[in-house]
Order: C-alpha cells, then structure tokens, then sequence
C-alpha cells in the first residue's frame, strides 16, 4: 500500500547529506567491504549445493504477519539445503524498511546483497552511479542460466531491465497472469457493491451513473444495516481502493498514476481532461447528498477494513473484496456504468506484473559468482512459484499449495482466509518469474487470481477502450531524475486538489487556475518526457 509519511522531507534530508559522506568512497568506485558483508571465501567454478557450508549476508523486509527472521520459513530453510548457503538476515518490518535500507546503504556498512530491495528507478541509477551496487549482465550470462533464459526467451524483460548505458544493475519480479488488456493487472481499483442489499431493498443493479446515485440513496435511506450504513466508501488517492474507476462513465476516466495511452499512442495526462473534471463534479454530487463516507478523505487501511467486514458499505473499491469483506456472495462486481452522455469506459491502469528493483548486490560483496548463484535459484520455476506466494508441507500452519505426485504444484483451498495475509506469512517474495506457461505445467493457477480474471474479462475488459498502457520503461538518469522532480509537485497537488473537490466543490470555478498550474508545474514537460520513452520503447530502439 502506499502510504504518506510525516516527516519523510526530514527523513530525506537526512539520507541525503548522509550520502554524501557515508558514500563518498562509493562514489569514487573504490568503496571498502562493509562490515556486514561476508568474507571472500574465493570458491572457484561454484557448484551449489556447496561442500562446505557457507554464509552470505543480506538485507531484507518483510510483513509484520512473517516472522522476524526470516529463516524461519520453510521456503528459505529448503533453499538453504539445496544450496547449502546461509543467509544470515538483517530484516526490517516493512513499514520501517525504506528508510531502515537508505539509511544502512548512507552509512557505507553495506551487505553483501538487498533482496526484496523495494528499489525505484531514481534508486537504482543513483547507487549505480555512486557504486554502492554493481552490474550484473555479466553474472546473468555466466552464472545465471534461468534467468538468462527468461530473459533470452522473453526479451521484453531484458529490454526493461537495461539501463541507457547497456548495464543492468537489479533482479526483477515477474508475474504474468494473462497478457494486454486480458492481465489481471488491467484493472485496479474493483467497486464491489452490495448485493445483499439490493436484494433486501428490491433494486435491480444499477447500469447508469443516475441509477447508481438512486442506489446510493435508498442505501442511504433505508438503513439495511441501521445507523451504521455507509452507501459508498473508499481511501481517496490510494490505488485500488479509489474510486478513479467511476470516472470512465464521463471519459477516458482515471487511474492511479493519471497517466493513459490513447489508441493513436499519444501520452495524455488523466487529471486535466474535461471528462475528468465532469466526474469529480458528479462525484461531489454524491458527497453532498450525504452518499460518501466522511471518513473516506483520511482513513487507514485498518479503519478500511475493519468496516468491510462488518459489512457496513453499500458499495466499496478495492482489487479482492476477501481482503475486506470477505470471500461470500453479499458483495458483487458493479458493471461498468453508462455516463450522462452514454459514454461506458473502463479505465485500465498502467500496472504490469513487473518490478525492476527486487535485487541488487552490493560494492561490498566480494563473492559474486556464488551470490548470483543463489540468486539464481530464485528464478527456477517451481521456485519462483513458492517464492511468489508460499509454498507446501509445513506442518505449523495452512498451506498454500500441495506437492503432486508428478512434482507440480497445487493450489490448495484459501477456506475464507484472506490471501494477503496467508501469502505475507509464508511467501518470501523477491527476485522470482512466474511466466503464463507455468500454469498447467508448474503450478495451477491460484483460485482467487483465476476467479478475478474472469470477472474482469466477462464484465470490464469488453468496455476497456484503451489498446494500450503505459509500460515499465526504463528512463536515463538526467530524464529520471527530471520526471522525479517534476512528478513530486504536480501529483501531490492533482490529487489534494481531487479530494478537495470532491469534498467541497468548487473544480468548475477553479479549473482554469488549475490547469495553468498544471502547465506552470511541468505537466508539459512531464508528456514530453514520457512520450518520448514510449516512442522510444515500441521502436525497439
């Protein structure tokens, strides 16, 4: 989840005039072993699992649900056999784990290897060219043949993860479950709405923004669940539970980054579109009519949830209504509406099941070849797979999958468990590949992960207009550091000014004044510059 610190300018600061200290040998690209990291053991041709046990040091994150060291997983105590390689953790919760990791990083006592990195792409080309991590092509084409072979067979992975001068500096996370619009990640923010009410109340499903605002009000009115009925909630600017969805009844809608491919591949900007302005003004209808919940502007997470399951919103958004309201029929998807004019948009997101920043190994290490190695071994199928989201046979708690008899993986029953929290217990995440040509080979295809593809490609894919998303690209670092900059205004300011509008109104008179902010901020230059990267990628340049 994303989340919004205090203090984080304070926090950044800080990091900030710490790097220029604490790395400064780093930066001269003569930067000493740190006292984290582990000895040269100087084994040469490694062959895993090894002789004689060895150590490697590396820092990690993981849930609050997991344990706090992280050998205690079953996945990671078989790894450890087969390879015969130890890990000896340093773990951040990982609310705590970005600043934890950039501080660790300024101090110049590196590990020897950041796994579950949570690296972005300003990360990644600043410690590259500060040398606290190094390339690693050349471990992938010598030391790495699983990945390499992902990445020879699927050359899109390779272009995404290659830096404009030809390095590649992290280990991605790879999920594929379907491809184009037919993703899972194509939509985002899900509205599930009350079908138990509109059951009690005698109201067919609305298929209109008009009759959704009927719905709303007889919830509102009639109190299915007393006084503690909220028609519609949400956590406004928070990916999958806003309601950005909504707003492709008025247009081309909206999504959690604003950005869209319009089908003649033209960048636009979400936030500055008429269409988006006629949404939020609707949305603010909704609001004074008492429709939305007052504490959808500043809740958490916790407060989110907490009310889902006691089943007290008409009509809610979030990517899988188990994570809230749990996994029985009173909540169903809401069709794509159709908007005054007759307009019926699905929004699609830019989400790709792709991370470039997952791993990076440090300046520090002094065993490479056995550090890729092991890396290596995340990135074998039916390792990747556990990794990903758990794994089979532990007798201490439920499992997510069973082994067959023919060495694949099977997805067991969730039985009312919300996956989130039985994957964070058992999954170890990080580096890892799951490709679309492992189910049916490799592993099944997780339950709720095939129940949501076909929601979406029976009631949201066929109103999808958008062809395209936005990929993953891969920007130098004086472009990078630039959309950086310019990104850290014009957002926070899109979306202060939504929920203020949504809340009190106002966006028609203000929206000149707005627009030319946008273009006083650099939204101008923000297309130009994400133009000119989509260009570039479907060039194959």
């Amino acid at each position: 989840m994303r989340k919004k610190k205090l203090g984080y300018l304070a926090t950044t600061a800080l990091v900030t005039s710490l790097l220029v200290s604490g790395c400064s040998s780093s930066s001269s690209g003569t930067s000493a072993k740190g006292e984290n990291s582990s000895p040269k053991y100087a084994i040469k041709d490694v062959n895993l699992p090894l002789k004689k046990k060895v150590t490697l040091k590396f820092l990690t994150q993981s849930s609050p649900l997991a344990p706090k060291d992280p050998n205690q997983k079953l996945i990671f105590q078989r790894l450890e056999k087969k390879t015969n390689v130890h890990i000896d953790w340093t773990n951040y919760s990982s609310d705590q784990f970005g600043d934890k990791r950039n501080l660790e990083i300024a101090s110049g006592d590196l590990p020897d290897a950041i796994f579950n990195a949570g690296l972005s792409d300003n990360d990644i080309l600043r410690y590259a060219k500060q040398g606290v991590i190094v390339p690693v092509e050349k471990l992938i084409n010598k030391d790495m043949p699983n990945l390499k072979k992902i990445l020879d067979t699927h050359p899109q992975y390779k272009k995404l993860i290659t830096a404009s001068d030809g390095h590649i500096y992290s280990f991605p996370w790879i999920e594929e479950l379907g491809t184009g619009k037919q993703a899972i990640q194509a939509l985002d923010d899900t509205p599930w709405i009350n079908k138990k009410w509109l059951d009690q109340l005698g109201l067919k499903m609305p298929t209109t923004t008009a009759e959704l605002e009927k719905v709303l009000l007889a919830f509102k009115q009639k109190a299915p669940a007393g006084s503690g009925t909220i028609p519609m909630s949400f956590m406004i600017n928070h990916g999958g539970e806003d309601p950005a969805m909504l707003l492709g009844a008025f247009g081309l809608g909206d999504n959690d980054d604003h950005y869209e491919v319009t089908n003649d591949q033209k960048v636009i900007y979400t936030a500055n579109q008429e269409g988006y302005k006629k949404g939020i003004e609707w949305l603010h209808q909704l609001q004074q009519e008492g429709l939305i919940d007052k504490e959808a502007f500043t809740q958490d997470w916790n407060t989110y949830v907490a009310k889902g399951k006691n089943e007290r919103y008409g009509l809610y958004f979030t990517w899988d209504k188990a994570n809230i309201s749990g996994s029985n029929n009173d909540y169903v998807p809401l069709p794509p509406l159709k908007g005054p004019d007759g307009t019926i948009n699905v929004p699609r997101t830019n989400g790709y099941g792709f991370d470039r920043g997952r791993m990076v190994i440090t300046s520090a290490n002094q065993n490479l070849d056995l550090t890729a190695k092991w890396i290596d071994q995340c990135y074998v199928p039916i390792q990747s797979v556990q990794n990903n989201w758990g794994t089979y046979g532990d007798k201490t708690q439920q499992n997510i999958f069973k082994l067959t008899s023919k060495g694949t993986l099977q997805h067991l029953p969730l039985d009312g468990t919300a996956p989130v929290e039985l994957r964070q217990k058992t999954s170890v995440d990080g580096p890892l590949a799951v490709l679309n040509e492992y189910f049916g080979t490799v592993t099944t295809k997780p339950d709720d992960a095939k129940w949501r593809l076909d929601i979406l490609h029976k009631i949201y894919v066929p109103y999808m207009k958008a062809e395209y998303n936005y990929p993953p690209v891969f920007l130098d670092g004086d472009n990078q550091d630039q959309l950086t900059q310019l990104e850290a205004t014009v957002k926070p300011y899109v979306e202060r000014m939504k929920a203020q509008w949504i809340l009190n109104g106002g966006i028609e008179s203000q929206w000149s004044d707005y627009l030319k902010t946008l273009n006083n901020d650099g939204l101008p230059k923000i297309l130009t510059i994400k133009q000119q990267a989509y260009d570039k990628y479907i060039s194959g340049k």
